[in-house]
């Protein structure tokens, strides 16, 4: 069965048909061609197709894409703006938080959405903010001191 939805991806409105069973990262991937969300284990254990629907964190392959009708969601491509990457993005690149890239996308949009909601989060809450984001190269103390450093720039960049 097929449905017609409307809703909004990385600031831009779509109105497009999509199959009842399709999950919400089948319909980025393969419809609207957003590849930057991963499909790692199709269970929502992994973390690497985190998304935000309407600012909050969700496994978008256990969300049917039905269910973004009228919603907004953020892809990791929706987290640069004019070009420049948010300071998430950059610092994950400049301290090493990537290794294989796999996971990075969904680790990225978790730490973006920690720190939309606390802007200077503690190494603990950190940690709880990336719970569900599992990334096998790591080791996890690079993507820590990233955020950490993500936090202080967009501090830094608030007081300016």
């Amino acid at each position: 069965m097929r449905h017609e939805i409307s809703f909004t991806v990385n600031g831009e409105r779509y109105d497009i048909t999509v199959q009842s069973h399709h999950t919400l990262l089948q319909v980025l991937r393969e419809q609207l061609v957003l590849t930057g969300t991963k499909n790692g284990c199709s269970e929502g254990e992994c973390g690497a197709c985190t998304v935000l629907m309407d600012g909050e964190p969700v496994n978008s392959c256990l969300v049917l894409g039905v269910e973004a009708d009228g919603h907004e969601i953020i892809t990791v491509e929706g987290l640069a703006t004019d070009g420049h990457l948010a300071p998430i993005q950059r610092t994950m690149v400049e301290l090493g938080g990537t290794q294989c890239g796999f996971c990075t996308p969904g680790i990225l949009i978790a730490a973006h959405a920690l720190l939309q909601r606390n802007p200077n989060p503690s190494e603990q809450e950190i940690r709880e903010g990336l719970v569900g984001n599992l990334c096998r190269c790591t080791g996890y103390m690079r993507i820590i001191a990233a955020v950490r450093e993500a936090a202080r720039l967009q501090q830094a960049d608030t007081l300016n």
